[in-house]
């Protein structure tokens, strides 16, 4: 069997703790960016997008709550 180093149960995190604002700022920009995305790929794939949203409402009719 090889030795193998002795590896620390956690990495140390290379930058300082992010504030909450912080993380919920990256978060908001992320899915502003996520929502542009589909916006695009809506306008520029309308067959695929019209499935995609039948797939959707699909989903949640059968959907238990």
């Amino acid at each position: 069997m090889p030795d193998l180093p002795d590896l620390p149960d956690r990495p140390e995190p290379a930058e300082p703790q992010e504030t909450d604002a912080e993380r919920r700022r990256r978060r908001a920009r992320f899915l502003r960016d996520l929502a542009e995305a589909r916006a695009l790929r809506d306008r520029v794939q309308p067959r695929r997008a019209k499935t995609a949203r039948l797939r959707h409402a699909m989903r949640m009719r059968t959907f238990r709550w």
